[in-house]
């Protein structure tokens, strides 16, 4: 069929995308500044062009048009046309074959080429001048789908109180898995197999947060130097599955991966990135929205509207302010909840989402409209509260609903144990669901995500062998990454021959693993930290797709694996004794029961004022009941010497002992009697219940 032959309708402005209804295709297209937007069809291979027709109606912004016959499978791609005025905001560049932002599939490869960008290249003005060359050959098509073709998957939600995430990244958790069959790596396909599920579920976690997996490319300037951006937070599209995660099955892979998750009582979170695109800054390519309506979709200087507000620190800003764009976003994440089935989300970068002309707003639009929003109701929210912008640091503001990043439970833990002085009052806090960052706002303690370390950073081993962060390799002397690690290597900076110094290493990721199992809140894993995986100091390892990244499940040593026995037994404590799972907060029991906290001193009763003011008390204990004649006692000693611990005296009889980070696995349970001594080594915790025992 050619173009002269090929019949166009005006179709509906009502659904954008493109979109197969049983007997034609309907596409439409958001661009309010355009002067024309012309369809540019291939084969369903996605590079042979078929025809290329002008969408022939534009209603309040949006072009559309209706193609009869045209079917599913269907490569398409836009060019838009209109003015080239970057001062003016608008980057319109017809030479650019453009992808849908509502494509829900993708045909072809994204190829790095000059191309690619809406400006000459090495022209004296920069950006001013447009590009002629055409980048079709070089970008991935977007495919058209069908109405009604993908059924929702089944939710099966677990309370937030009860939720243990596990971030990790699709590729890397099964790159080498030696249980994954080879061409399954890497993929959701691979991450579905029975193998990796039944690891998880025996772990005791209940959430998989996947870092991100919307279609993404890398930075021009990082293929330069031969990386790539690993980690994924450089979306092209928000709809799609990135396409080197999918197998043959395509999007169905991801659909079928969240039931064999659902099917094990496991959710899955996706880590979304809503605040910037992979389109950069004045200098980057014109990939999507840039040549579809730049005006429209980021966040431009109001000054000269050729620079672009760069609160991500990625180049752009999307912006959430417009009705379309916010529309965009809304319907992204319909998607995903919807037809893909995912559990819950967290926000990049999230402050963006919610800052007004006079900064951030947890009123802002974009909350209102997720909280009235029926088909997103009961899906898990979490936010990283901070950007670069103004104001840009909002851990304990977002509003009640969500959960939060808590990088200050982080640091205090890791500072705690490294022997820093004054932060026992910190930890009380943190330990009790940052009650002081989010309780006055009415918010539960769940509010809080708890971590110790995440894919952002140093590893939980390297934390404990590394002072410095060493990311040589990433090509930019060392700068990148962040400064303040709070790590500790004993001695030794990287690998260590001692074994005192390594038995102190694993000894203090216990203690830190142990410290995040009894803290109120929600705690989060970051994928191999329960086994000691290393990144060799690189505390920003965004750019690596390589062994630094992928976990190697062979190379786990003996030492690794008590630790993973040692994390298992920690999340089946937490789930087997309830008052560490509670929604709400506790405090000191009021007389009228036994639920709640008290603080300890080394007598086994409760600290006094001055005692918080011992900038180098590190000894201490936390006691926390449950209402129902059941005691939980952690006792903490981060000094460098041994120290008896008084048992306190409550009517139910003997404590028993079930974690001791100083001896893994725990020997024999003997009972310790109330109102007796027990001895808490240096630098150990010892976690003891009282009462019924956990195991019973």
């Amino acid at each position: 069929m050619t173009d002269s032959d090929r019949r166009i309708e005006a179709g509906d402005p009502g659904v954008l995308g493109a979109r197969f209804d049983g007997e034609g295709t309907r596409f439409a297209l958001y661009s309010a500044h355009a002067e024309a937007v012309e369809l540019c069809l291939y084969d369903e291979s996605g590079t042979n062009p078929i025809g290329r027709v002008f969408l022939p109606e534009q209603t309040h912004g949006v072009w559309h048009g209706y193609i009869p016959g045209l079917q599913a499978g269907t490569c398409y791609g836009y060019r838009v046309h209109g003015p080239y005025a970057p001062h003016a905001g608008h980057r319109f560049n017809p030479a650019k074959l453009l992808l849908d932002p509502y494509a829900r599939a993708l045909a072809g490869e994204f190829r790095r080429d000059p191309s690619h960008f809406g400006y000459e290249l090495g022209h004296p003005d920069l950006d001013l001048a447009p590009d002629r060359r055409d980048n079709a050959e070089h970008m991935p098509k977007a495919v058209v789908t069908a109405e009604g073709e993908a059924m929702p998957v089944r939710r099966r939600p677990t309370p937030w109180p009860q939720t243990v995430i596990y971030e990790c990244h699709v590729k890397g958790f099964t790159k080498l898995h030696p249980d994954v069959p080879e061409p399954l790596r890497g993929t959701f396909a691979g991450l579905a197999r029975p193998e990796i599920v039944d690891y998880l579920k025996a772990l005791g976690v209940t959430t998989v947060e996947l870092m991100p997996v919307h279609a993404f490319v890398s930075e021009f300037d990082v293929m330069n130097k031969g990386l790539v951006n690993y980690w994924g937070y450089n979306s092209l599209n928000f709809f799609c599955p990135h396409p080197g995660y999918l197998g043959a099955g395509g999007a169905e892979e991801f659909r079928d991966m969240v039931n064999r998750f659902h099917d094990a009582g496991l959710e899955v979170i996706l880590d979304v990135v809503y605040n910037h695109t992979c389109e950069g800054d004045h200098l980057g390519p014109t990939l999507s929205y840039k040549g579809i309506d730049n005006l429209s979709y980021y966040q431009l200087l109001p000054g000269d509207r050729r620079f672009y507000i760069n609160d991500s620190g990625c180049g752009n800003t999307v912006n959430i302010a417009h009705p379309q764009v916010l529309r965009l976003i809304m319907d992204s994440l319909r998607y995903w909840a919807i037809e893909m089935g995912v559990d819950g989300f967290r926000f990049d970068l999230a402050s963006i989402l919610g800052r007004q002309e006079r900064g951030f707003d947890p009123r802002a639009p974009f909350f209102q409209t997720l909280a009235q929003d029926p088909a997103l109701a009961g899906v898990k929210l979490i936010a990283e509260p901070w950007d670069i912008g103004p104001g840009g640091y909002q851990l304990g503001g977002f509003p009640a609903g969500w959960a939060e990043w808590n990088d200050r439970y982080r640091d205090n833990i890791r500072r705690f144990w490294r022997g820093d002085p004054d932060q026992l009052p910190e930890l009380a806090r943190r330990l009790h669901g940052s009650g002081d960052l989010f309780e006055h706002a009415g918010r539960r303690s769940w509010a809080s995500i708890n971590y110790v370390a995440c894919h952002d950073g140093f590893t939980l081993r390297d934390l404990v062998s590394f002072e410095q962060r060493h990311n040589e390799a990433n090509q930019e002397q060392n700068k990148d990454g962040h400064g303040s690690n709070y790590g500790d290597n004993h001695g030794v900076e990287g690998p260590a021959d001692d074994p005192a110094i390594d038995a102190r290493r694993w000894r203090r990721q216990r203690n830190l693993l142990a410290t995040l199992a009894v803290s109120h809140g929600v705690p989060m894993i970051a994928a191999g930290d329960e086994f000691g995986r290393s990144q060799s100091g690189n505390n920003n390892a965004w750019c690596h797709d390589s062994r630094l990244n992928w976990i190697d499940w062979e190379e786990i040593s003996p030492q690794g694996r008590e630790l993973q026995a040692f994390t298992r037994e920690l999340l089946s404590l937490r789930q087997r004794f309830p008052a560490l799972q509670a929604g709400e907060y506790r405090h000191r029991p009021d007389g009228k029961g036994d639920d709640g906290i008290q603080w300890l001193n080394a007598e086994g009763t409760p600290m006094r004022d001055e005692h918080w003011h011992e900038n180098e008390r590190r000894l201490f204990g936390y006691l926390i009941s449950d209402g129902a004649s059941r005691h939980l006692l952690a006792l903490f000693n981060a000094s460098e010497t041994g120290s008896a611990f008084r048992l306190p005296r409550l009517p139910e009889g003997d404590w028993n002992l079930e974690i001791d980070t100083a001896e893994e696995p725990v020997g024999e349970r003997t009972p310790f009697p109330a109102g007796g001594s027990i001895d808490l080594p240096a630098q150990s915790i010892k976690v003891l219940v009282l009462g019924s025992s956990c195991h019973e």
